[in-house]
């Protein structure tokens, strides 16, 4: 189990600001007469009628975060786990509140998933994390796509990989991450003029970095099982400076956690397959 949980303040995450009130409740998941917004390709949102699903509305959480100062020790290989604590709580912020707009509008899933972080010139020693992703609902089998827990999945797969894992019969769960921060111990002056004219590893290096990707694997696969997933698909790990230093780095996992669905929720022999089509025009 990794030892960095969900925040555990409900207030933080479950809150929304009073203006995204306004938009969802103009949108196609709140109201009979109200349209829907969404981020999809018009291939993409044609693939998902086609496998049955309708998009409600553009969904979208945010987490403006101050991340507190942490010191490693030069020579030593060691993870930041005040960093480490910061990153995930506040890409869970942005994730939570997301969600929470998605369950607003009665969706059955976010598809398309997007998490990204951004700085304000007026806010140097903050980071915004920014997720999004257009809520979705099926047409006919409202609920039984949802996740375990009996809200909306989340997903980053494209329409077209959505679309696939449908077909095989299973669905999305949760888009799960695991984070890192972890400081890449400094070499003497002593050690690097010893090397210099060598061939060999940099075993200090190997060891630091491979223990920080395994701590973000572990942990997003241990949030994987915790919502009841069978498996992850479309794992990558991203490597992030930031702002601290050359020496400390964020590794960051993400995936899809999925679920096998019963055989009745399959979708259908003849449901049209993706196509690609390329054409001769100059």
């Amino acid at each position: 189990m990794p030892p960095f949980a969900p925040p555990t303040n409900q207030d933080g995450p479950a809150w929304e600001p009073p203006a995204a009130d306004s938009r969802l409740a103009k949108t196609a998941g709140a109201s009979p007469s109200g349209v829907f917004t969404s981020d999809l390709s018009v291939s993409e949102y044609v693939l998902l009628g086609e496998a049955g699903f309708e998009p409600l509305g553009f969904v979208v959480g945010s987490s403006i975060y101050h991340v507190g100062l942490q010191i490693g020790r030069w020579g030593r290989n060691q993870e930041l786990q005040v960093l480490t604590q910061a990153m995930y709580n506040a890409r869970e912020f942005a994730m939570a509140r997301m969600r929470a707009e998605a369950d607003h509008l009665g969706a059955d899933g976010i598809v398309g998933v997007q998490l990204r972080m951004q700085m304000y010139a007026w806010g140097q020693s903050c980071l915004e994390f920014v997720a999004t992703g257009t809520a979705v609902r099926h047409l006919a089998d409202q609920g039984a796509h949802r996740a375990p827990d009996g809200k909306a999945f989340t997903s980053d797969l494209s329409a077209q990989d959505f679309f696939r894992l449908l077909a095989a019969g299973a669905v999305p769960v949760a888009f799960v991450l695991g984070t890192c921060v972890y400081h890449i111990a400094h070499r003497s002056m002593l050690q690097s003029l010893r090397q210099a004219y060598q061939n060999q590893e940099m075993v200090q290096f190997t060891q630091g970095v491979y223990e920080a990707r395994e701590l973000a694997l572990d942990r997003m696969q241990a949030e994987a099982a915790q919502v009841g997933a069978s498996g992850i698909v479309g794992v990558t790990v991203e490597v992030k400076n930031h702002v601290w230093g050359e020496h400390a780095t964020e590794f960051l996992a993400t995936g899809t956690a999925v679920r096998r669905l019963a055989a009745e929720h399959k979708l259908p022999e003849t449901t049209p397959k993706p196509t690609f089509t390329l054409g001769l025009d100059h």
